[in-house]
């Protein structure tokens, strides 16, 4: 684990946060509101709130995991990732708990504006993201202790955050204040297809987190994909996961869009680089510059993407 020692406050507070996961948040609400461009429902006040929820929640998730990963005994002195401030004694670990739920409250707040926008369907899938976000390591059954954690982030981070993102926008102009059900036209599959690449990628980020943890997990009974099925299968996977997203302008292609959603493929020489590290590679020398890389693949991806699609 990094030295903590000589650790300032604030230094600990940016640690706990974890302001390198942020294009996780920021990437699906990108990507669909530059769909929202593209069928003429952009509505700028719903982005923003979509785009401030879904930091909040990232980082109250950040929170969470900190936490509950520490008192659970699941991060230990072996550990080869970023440090955590509650197993590292940087912050009292009753400190981040109230930081996890003050964030979430603060969350829920900015989900108030898109209730009045998307109606039944946005609180719905604001509170299931808040409750998943505390259940990804918190819990009687947390979800990221029994292999759940990729399918939690490709649903939440991927599928529903770029959906809901052009739902809201487009309910905006589709339907009433506080519609019921989902309005006709407010996700269509564009949208669904739209999130599999940035769905794929954000769940990379947790299998290259898996892979170089695999070890110390089997020991704390933190039972993740790596720790079931071994490194081939969740390197398979990460292959897997970058193929959905390579595929996914095919679609867009064949189905009227311009050649500008080739766009992703200029990240392709950083896919296939950080491909061979999660191949050959276990130890968190490798891994942790890997974990990074993805998420800037990522953020590459998703804002070439975008443009794409908005053109």
């Amino acid at each position: 684990m990094t030295q903590t020692a000589d650790v300032s406050r604030q230094r600990a507070w940016l640690m706990a946060a974890r302001p390198h996961t942020l294009p996780a948040a920021a990437a699906p609400v990108v990507v669909g509101t530059a769909l929202a461009v593209h069928t003429g429902v952009l509505a700028v006040w719903p982005a923003v709130a979509a785009l401030v929820g879904a930091a909040l929640i990232q980082i109250a998730t950040n929170f969470a995991n900190d936490y509950y990963d520490a008192v659970r005994g699941a991060d230990t002195e072996d550990r080869e990732g970023f440090t955590r401030v509650t197993a590292g004694g940087l912050i009292r670990p009753a400190r981040v708990k109230q930081a996890m739920y003050v964030t979430f409250a603060a969350a829920i707040l900015d989900g108030v504006y898109l209730v009045f926008v998307g109606g039944v369907p946005i609180l719905v899938i604001g509170l299931a993201s808040v409750a998943s976000g505390i259940a990804y390591t918190g819990g009687p059954y947390p979800l990221g202790y029994h292999g759940l954690g990729d399918a939690f982030v490709f649903l939440f981070f991927g599928v529903i955050a770029v959906t809901g993102t052009y739902y809201v926008q487009a309910a905006a102009h589709l339907a009433g204040a506080f519609p019921v059900a989902i309005p006709p036209g407010t996700v269509p599959l564009a949208a669904v297809v739209a999130s599999l690449p940035v769905a794929a990628i954000s769940t990379n980020i947790i299998v290259v987190n898996n892979i170089r943890d695999k070890d110390e997990d089997e020991t704390t009974g933190k039972r993740t994909l790596a720790v079931r099925f071994g490194y081939r299968f969740s390197r398979l996977e990460y292959a897997g996961l970058l193929v959905v997203a390579y595929a996914a302008p095919l679609w867009f292609y064949a189905t009227g869009y311009g050649a500008s959603v080739f766009l992703p493929l200029v990240t392709l020489p950083l896919a296939v680089s950080v491909t061979k590290t999660v191949f050959e590679r276990t130890e968190g020398a490798a891994l942790n510059p890997a974990l990074s890389r993805t998420g800037q693949l990522l953020a590459a991806y998703s804002a070439l993407f975008a443009v794409g699609v908005a053109v």
